[in-house]
């Protein structure tokens, strides 16, 4: 073997190792996450102080928990993936070894031979989640076929299931388990593919091969980055949001520096959150830069894309501000603001977003407080040539 043959046998192995450790993370954590799901339907059936919290079951279990990770919207969301996913229960059983289930005292046992982590939640309901798997929640019709519980696991990440808990209709969430397991999509590219109707469009199509054949060539692959970047994957691993890179090495070094720029030129600016994260409905956003101004009395938040202006990234911004605006901002604060950098490397560009205010003196004010855009194209210019 020469030195080529070498490197590459190193590489192929590394690849294949990282493979297997994203495969096992992965598991586990839609593993774990379908256990908790079914734990909550089972307390809600026969818990013995059900009746007791009733509607408010989910934060009350939220609140002892107490964890980023089982926040009242990740436990909704366990149940439901449980209640549209009942048929994983085969591949459950086997993968942690459960040959009888009435030989099963709890659940924590198991986990701890596996050296996975443990739950406290509900150890005891594991004896009977058999019974109840085949009666909680509809299972698609009759029917359809079913793809192997253990190839959606396997080929799945709990993300994508979470973009595919919203489809309703199990005909059309069959139809996108099955393309995204043939394209090894990513989930970004399974949330775009449901977005832009593609079930629907292959309704209609005279050549639907032909229309798949196309997403599939043009489709986003899944990789071993995009996969552990998920803010799920980050929870389960103990990790801190903060940890969580989502942008490019270049971004991020510009972020940096921008950071200390906006801090350095005063004018009232209290640092507050990086990376800041946004829950909007079902979905994450991050902002790069969250400020308060104390003179003016308002969040400023900034957001940057190595990339050319478009309407997609103003409207984004915009979002954040408005989310602010209703969810963040107190009685005594001014509506928050947002400024824009977008660069490529032939030209750079600034827009300053705000909620639509109509005060015209907290306007000029801002104007006059916050640097000008000509202080951040410069600033963004000079960034950018460091790496060129």
């Amino acid at each position: 073997m020469n030195l080529v043959g070498l490197a590459t046998q190193i590489q192929q192995t590394s690849q294949i190792m990282q493979q297997s450790a994203l495969v096992a993370v992965n598991t586990n954590l839609t593993i774990r996450n379908w256990l908790i799901g079914f734990y909550i339907v089972e307390f809600e059936q026969k818990g013995e102080d059900r009746a007791k919290y009733g509607e408010k079951l989910l934060q009350n279990l939220a609140d002892k928990l107490n964890e980023d990770g089982f926040s009242y919207r990740n436990l909704k969301l366990f149940r439901q993936f449980f209640t549209l996913y009942p048929q994983l229960s085969d591949f459950v059983r086997k993968y942690l070894q459960l040959p009888d289930y009435e030989d099963i005292v709890t659940l924590q046992s198991v986990i701890a031979e596996l050296e996975n982590e443990s739950s406290s939640i509900g150890q005891s309901a594991i004896a009977q989640f058999k019974t109840h798997s085949s009666s909680i929640g509809q299972t698609p019709s009759a029917q359809l076929p079913l793809i192997p519980s253990e190839k959606l696991i396997r080929k799945l990440s709990y993300t994508h299931f979470v973009q595919l808990l919203s489809i309703e209709e199990p005909i059309k969430r069959l139809f996108y388990e099955l393309e995204c397991i043939k394209g090894t999509w990513s989930v970004r590219e399974l949330n775009r593919q449901i977005k832009t109707l593609y079930y629907e469009r292959s309704g209609l199509s005279k050549l639907p091969e032909e229309l798949s054949a196309e997403v599939q060539q043009k489709a986003e692959k899944e990789t071993i980055i995009s996969s552990i970047k998920s803010p799920f994957t980050f929870e389960f691993l103990g990790l801190k949001s903060k940890d969580v890179v989502y942008e490019s090495d270049v971004e991020q070094a510009i972020i940096e520096h921008l950071q200390e720029f906006i801090l350095e030129m005063g004018h009232g600016f209290c640092f507050e959150a990086r990376q800041k994260r946004i829950l909007i409905g079902s979905k994450y956003y991050f902002c790069d830069l969250v400020f308060y101004h104390r003179v003016l009395k308002c969040h400023v938040l900034i957001d940057l894309k190595i990339d050319e202006f478009s309407h997609e990234h103003y409207g984004q911004l915009k979002t954040y501000v408005n989310y602010y605006k209703k969810e963040v901002m107190r009685a005594d604060d001014n509506p928050p603001v947002g400024i824009l950098l977008v660069t490529d490397k032939d030209n750079a560009l600034v827009e300053f977003a705000t909620a639509d205010s109509d005060k015209e003196i907290f306007i000029s004010k801002y104007l006059l407080e916050l640097p000008s855009k000509e202080k951040l194209i410069n600033f963004i210019k000079t960034e950018i040539a460091k790496f060129e």
